[in-house]
């Protein structure tokens, strides 16, 4: 990249859209801006790729990488691939030690696991939004046997601390995970978060770390937005939880407030 390019890493939920999938003509606008500065702009997602690829799309952008799964896939734009991006690097683990762990805790929630493929397998009751095209119920023990680039674990009955102080209770050994808005647990491999993701991105593009630019409101963000504030910006968005905003260089206004946008002018 040029002397001067920054990479932008945008989380997509709660940053560039609010809960129920507005994208701001403010939001969309300033992207387009910073992109025809000739920065990478590219997304950092906690999404499968098959809920990833239509952003790109909405925001008309076509980066080189994709960061999708919390770090787990990361995507090169290939022309010749049928949806324009290939798998480049995935990491994945076995989701049975974990999955029957977290069972044994929690007996009433609902279980998936997303393969390096991308397919959406669960058990329990999971939300439309979540459930990607593609999805399937299968019994609980097939999800067992699934390599898994993601497990995703929903409890809706327990409110958000008592769900948070059980998680913590348990000890996860050899995952990584973020816990969500909700009674949501996302769980990656072993070491594997954005910020793994996108500084393997940050080397191929040969950027260096102080033009870095990261951006998100979620707990599974903080990997990202501690490495991208240790030489450049990681900035939280407003609304983002206490944990978060503790960790960013910079804090944005609330996505109801385009705060992606917000932060964009600054380029």
């Amino acid at each position: 990249m040029t002397d001067d390019r920054w990479l932008l890493a945008l989380d997509i939920d709660g940053t560039i859209i609010h809960e129920d999938g507005t994208l701001t003509d403010a939001v969309r606008d300033e992207v387009a801006r910073v992109s025809a500065l000739g920065h990478e702009i590219m997304l950092a997602t906690g999404r499968s790729v098959a809920s990833t690829l239509p952003m790109l799309d909405q925001l008309s952008i076509t980066p080189e990488y994709v960061v999708c799964s919390n770090g787990a896939i990361t995507l090169k734009r290939d022309e010749t691939a049928p949806v324009g991006y290939r798998r480049e690097f995935v990491e994945t683990f076995d989701p049975g030690p974990v999955l029957t762990q977290i069972r044994a805790h929690l007996a009433e929630a609902s279980f998936a696991v997303e393969d390096e493929e991308g397919n959406f397998c669960y058990y329990g009751t999971f939300p439309v939004t979540a459930a990607d095209v593609g999805s399937r119920a299968v019994p609980f023990e097939q999800l067992l046997t699934i390599e898994a680039t993601r497990v995703v674990v929903i409890s809706p009955d327990h409110d958000m601390e008592d769900f948070l102080s059980l998680v913590e209770r348990m000890g996860l050994h050899k995952v990584s995970y973020a816990i969500g808005w909700t009674a949501w647990l996302d769980i990656a491999p072993d070491g594997v978060n954005k910020a793994t993701g996108l500084e393997r991105v940050r080397e191929l593009l040969d950027v260096p770390r102080e033009r870095i630019f990261a951006i998100g409101d979620g707990r599974n963000d903080v990997d990202m937005l501690t490495w991208a504030g240790e030489h450049g910006r990681g900035v939280a968005m407003g609304q983002a939880p206490d944990d978060v905003l503790a960790v960013a260089s910079e804090v944005t206004a609330s996505v109801h407030e385009d705060g992606l946008a917000v932060a964009l002018r600054t380029f």
